[in-house]
């Protein structure tokens, strides 16, 4: 791997300057030859930490504790496992995330005691996925989580990742995260600004990081993260916190973007210590209290995350206009929700709350209630999740309402052999042995739930959507 990067001599110049005393900088350059250990984070809204440590004890996983985030392991896999981990059942289920282990430390900065209330929360440039599934674990899907990410060509995935761990109180937005500060001021509790970035970090899992790297093109991003900065901290509400984070190294991108933000607002701006975020935490940390990771420290990906209190409120002066369009949703009377809760009950035993329930044409929402407040004030391309659609003969529910709510299931529940379990994630029908039942039933495979299904005949009628079929060396 290392002969593959190339090492630009500004780029050299520029980190040896701000490297801290005590770390080497050709401890360094060799850290970013070695491959980077896989990771992983266990997400909770499926399972718990201990049930899934059995279960890779099992699987012969051996499953290393990553100190800043309790659901975050680092793991080793026997060298003959050549499946990915993607293509593994229980990643299919949504019972972890392949996540790097830094890039679950801002999501951990966040909720650093005194932690800020979870009410409503802003991730403001969410793809993949990764801290938005570990935030709405967080927050144990309550609340709304408003994800938004202004590249169009990552939204499809951001919402795969979402509907696969069973997230229900997410709202997506596509924007420039530059809007948030004039059209929503102070309305979210907790900001997460991952901010784009040169990308300095990601050496050993991109050895074409550097590629188009010159100090011109960190100015330019610098000045794109201090408009964001700026912008998501004016959506803040006082009181609330703010985590600024990078996968890139320079003080440009890092100490100077958050100094701006102090400069401009400085009777509102604290900057909280993360020296005591986890044991060790002390040899990242700078003099201001951010969290500079180095590769070499904690053989990880480089990172930086600074946590901001606003401590008072600042007065927002561009208000652009607002181009909302009709809102295509409309709540769903009582008399219409209740057949489709008896029919829940009644095939799955399963009981949803009755709040936040809407309807668009003949679908049927469940919104996170928290949301209600900004509809009318924002566009959103989705929010919560699409339940089912409304037939003559009943109704027809999704994969993302199977994903959210299946492992509640107490009944119309088939559990499939390895074999057959196989088969459906390819998208295939399945017969297995057992007494054909009626009307959709949710398939299972060691207990995590894979997507619903319906018998025709003796006979399970794959339901798995299209684009989650996969063809190829499955578990």
């Amino acid at each position: 791997m290392g002969s593959t990067i190339q090492f630009p001599e500004n780029f050299t110049t520029e980190l040896q300057a701000v490297m801290p005393e005590g770390l080497d900088f050709n401890d360094f350059i060799e850290s970013c030859q070695r491959p980077l250990r896989r990771s992983i984070r266990i997400n909770t809204l499926k399972t718990d930490v201990a049930s899934f440590l059995t279960h890779a004890k099992n699987k012969g996983w051996q499953l290393t504790p990553i100190p800043w985030c309790r659901e975050g392991f680092w793991i080793e896999r026997d060298e003959q496992d050549t499946m990915p981990l993607g293509n593994t059942s229980e990643y299919l289920s949504g019972l972890f995330y392949i996540q790097e282990a830094s890039s679950m430390l801002p999501v951990s900065a966040l909720t650093l005691d005194p932690a800020p209330n979870m009410e409503r929360v802003l991730d403001a440039a969410a793809a993949p996925g990764s801290k938005t599934t570990q935030l709405a674990a967080v927050m144990n899907n309550q609340g709304l989580l408003v994800a938004n990410e202004f590249s169009a060509s990552r939204i499809k995935g951001l919402y795969s990742n979402v509907q696969r761990c069973g997230v229900t109180n997410v709202a997506l937005t596509h924007f420039d995260a530059s809007v948030f500060g004039g059209w929503l001021p102070e309305a979210f509790d907790a900001i997460l600004l991952d901010a784009p970035c040169s990308g300095e970090g990601t050496i050993r899992k991109d050895p074409d990081a550097l590629k188009n790297w010159s100090l011109e093109h960190l100015d330019e991003i610098a000045s794109i993260q201090k408009k964001l900065i700026d912008s998501a901290f004016r959506a803040l509400k006082a009181g609330g916190v703010m985590i600024y984070s990078t996968c890139t190294l320079n003080h440009r991108e890092n100490q100077q973007v958050c100094q701006y933000l102090k400069d401009k607002y400085p009777e509102a701006v604290e900057f909280e210590s993360l020296t005591h975020l986890f044991d060790d935490a002390q040899r990242a940390a700078t003099p201001e209290g951010y969290l500079h990771v180095w590769p070499q420290i904690f053989d990880s990906e480089g990172f930086f995350i600074a946590r901001i209190r606003k401590t008072t409120n600042v007065i927002s002066h561009d208000l652009p206009v607002k181009r909302l369009g009709k809102f295509p949703f409309s709540p769903l009377p009582k008399k219409e929700l209740e057949p489709l809760q008896s029919y829940l009950k009644s095939q799955f035993g399963i009981e949803m709350d009755k709040a936040g329930w809407y309807q668009r044409d003949q679908e049927i929402w469940r919104f996170p209630v928290a949301i209600e407040p900004l509809i009318g004030e924002i566009r959103f391309d989705r929010i919560g999740i699409k339940v089912a659609e409304k037939f003559k003969k009943g109704y027809r529910l999704t994969h993302e309402w199977a994903m959210a709510f299946g492992d509640r299931a107490e009944r119309s529940v088939v559990e499939l052999p390895r074999e057959l379990a196989v088969e459906y994630c390819m998208g295939r029908d399945v017969r297995p042995q057992l007494d054909p039942g009626k009307a959709e039933v949710l398939v299972t495979y060691q207990g995590a739930t894979l997507g619903l299904a319906k018998w025709v005949g003796n006979r399970l009628k794959n339901q798995l959507p299209r684009e989650l079929v996969r063809d190829q060396n499955l578990f």
